[in-house]
Parts: C-alpha cells; sequence; structure tokens
C-alpha cells in the first residue's frame, strides 16, 4: 500500500514538475561539478557561522563537493547579503541569513538590494527564542513585577540591547507597546557589554539570546523572567512565556535561514531543500544546535519566504508605531 505523503513532501515534489524547464534540468543534472560557497554577514564564531559550518560539512557529504564557508562582516549583514544578491543564481553561492535580515529591511533607510525579491528562499534552518533577565538582587523575577516597577518608578527602567535596530530592541520595544509602559533604550555594540552591564546592576533588564544569558542564569547571578517564544525553551522548561505572563499572544522567536540569489533553478532548490531538512533533522545535528541554544526548524521554501515577509511587515509596523528613525 503506497504511504500517503507528508504535506512538505507534497510541496516538494509539485514545485519540482512545476520548476523543471530544460535549463533546470541541465543544472541539476550537472551541479556541483566545482566548490560551493556559504556566505554569511557576521564574525567568525557567531551564531550565523555555527550554522553555516554545520550546512557546509552535512552538503560536502551529500554533494561530493566540497562546500566552504566564507564569513563576509560589516554592516549589519549587508554588504555580504548585497554581494550574493549580485552572483549568479548557478547553485555555487548560498548564503545564511539570520532574523536580522528582516529586521535590518525594517530599520534601514537604504539597503543595496531587495530583501526578498533578490533572494531564493531555500529554508529555514534553526530557531530560539530571546531571554528577559534581571539582575539576581534587583528582587524582580517575574514579567508582572517588572511591569509593577515600571509603572511606579518616577524615572523609565532601562534596558540594554546589542545596538540600535536588533532583534532584541524590536522585541522589548513591541513588548512595551504591548503592554502600554514606557522603557528606555541603551543601546551598545554587541550583547557581551549590555550583559555585563545588566551584571553589574547598571540596567533594569535586557532581552537577548540564551546562548548570552543562560550561564548567568543558571549561576544565579541572573533572575530569567520569561522566553519570548509561544512556546516553553528546551534549555529552561521552567521560565514561562511572555505570552503566559500577562501578555497574551506575544511570540517572537530569531532564526537562522539558507538563501540563495534570486532565479536559482527549481530542481536546485528542491534539492537543497531536501538536504538541509535531513542535514537539520539528524541527531548528532540536534545536540550540536542545542549546545548554542538553537533547535531544528527546517521548513520549505514557501513558509521560509512567507516568514520572512511576515517578519518584515511586523517590524516595519512597529517602526511606524513607535517613529523608528531608521538608519
Amino acid at each position: 500500500m503506497a504511504k500517503h505523503l507528508t504535506r512538505r513532501a507534497a510541496i516538494r515534489v509539485i514545485g519540482s514538475f512545476a520548476a523543471f524547464p530544460t535549463t533546470g534540468a541541465l543544472a541539476q543534472t550537472n551541479w556541483p561539478t566545482r566548490t560551493i560557497i556559504i556566505v554569511h554577514g557576521y564574525p567568525a564564531g557567531g551564531p550565523s557561522d555555527l550554522i553555516a559550518r554545520i550546512l557546509a560539512e552535512g552538503l560536502t557529504k551529500a554533494l561530493g563537493q566540497s562546500v566552504v564557508v566564507e564569513a563576509r562582516p560589516g554592516a549589519s549583514g549587508t554588504m555580504a547579503a548585497a554581494q550574493v544578491a549580485r552572483a549568479a543564481p548557478d547553485g555555487y553561492t548560498l548564503m545564511v541569513i539570520p532574523s536580522g535580515h528582516a529586521s535590518v529591511a525594517a530599520t534601514f533607510a537604504h539597503l543595496p538590494y531587495r530583501s526578498v525579491d533578490d533572494f531564493t528562499m531555500i529554508s529555514l534552518v534553526s530557531e530560539y527564542p530571546y531571554l528577559m533577565c534581571t539582575n539576581a538582587t534587583s528582587g524582580v523575577t517575574t514579567v508582572a513585577a517588572l511591569l509593577q516597577a515600571a509603572k511606579t518608578r518616577k524615572t523609565p527602567l532601562l534596558y540594554g540591547s546589542p545596538g540600535i535596530g536588533s532583534g532584541p530592541q524590536l522585541a522589548i520595544e513591541l513588548f512595551a507597546l504591548k503592554t502600554g509602559v514606557k522603557f528606555q533604550h541603551v543601546p551598545f555594540h554587541g550583547s557581551a557589554p549590555a550583559s555585563a552591564e545588566l551584571l553589574a546592576g547598571r540596567l533594569d533588564f535586557m532581552m537577548d539570546p540564551p546562548a548570552t544569558l543562560i550561564e548567568f542564569v543558571r549561576s544565579g547571578k541572573l533572575n530569567a523572567l520569561a522566553v519570548s517564544s509561544a512556546k516553553r525553551y528546551f534549555a529552561l522548561p521552567k521560565v514561562p512565556p511572555i505570552a503566559e505572563s500577562g501578555v497574551p499572544g506575544f511570540n517572537v522567536t530569531a532564526w537562522q535561514g539558507l538563501v540563495a540569489p534570486a532565479g536559482l533553478p527549481g530542481p536546485l532548490v528542491h534539492r537543497l531543500n531536501a538536504e538541509v531538512e535531513r542535514i537539520v533533522n539528524a541527531p548528532a545535528t540536534l545536540a550540536r544546535l542545542q549546545t548554542f541554544g538553537n533547535e531544528p526548524a527546517p521548513s520549505t521554501p514557501e513558509e521560509f519566504k512567507k516568514r520572512l515577509i511576515d517578519d518584515i511587515a511586523t517590524w516595519s509596523a512597529l517602526a511606524d508605531e513607535i517613529h523608528f528613525e531608521k538608519i
């Protein structure tokens, strides 16, 4: 008896027939014949770099050709994105983009590329929430207590972020908008100096990826108030989501995804999508992802494109609402 196709498999099969012109068929037959480069726009050792290296290792084994990672940091990833947008859509240039690709689209006045239309979405790869924390000496251990402190103190509570227009800043501004509370933003150049100020007691709270803050929570130096996702986080299952803490419907997660220049032939898109899903769902990959706070989140190209469009719309609407001065 034939097995029923899953929704994702059905989409992949339908898409492969719909996008199978002669040139695409030839590209699939001959590809790859040389080294593939996975680009990202951030420093080596960061989340995008780690995801790119996991994918490069898996794709090298699957495709029988070398897949190498190339970091091209600068301008919040926009320099690398512009270079990839101009590259040939032949399957030899790929890129790992973070959810910051969406926040940049909403907060930068001008970009040298179109954030959606200049790229082919292949698959989401991983996802994680932000962790909301206070200093352990503050006495603030819940979201309700944080909001109460904000409403009763004469001056706004101070929150730190890794930079103006960053995902954590936008997440807190969305939290502020939904709760009707004003906070004072203190931007830093990166998560490390922001978390150092929180540990020193000079900030009231912050949100950041768990990889930045979780060890301080475990050591008792920080209080974990909530996670930004709609569901609980695997590494801190006792910490409630913000949505369960008096702000229903709140759901913000960060992600990493794989893209190519616009116009990548359909057969290559579907081959890469299938390989990413296989790599990400392997038990060994799950263990590696969880060491830096990520969870697998493979998707269809269509699901990835919708997520990117939705995130850009969310952050653009927020930027307009709070009168964000574009960078």
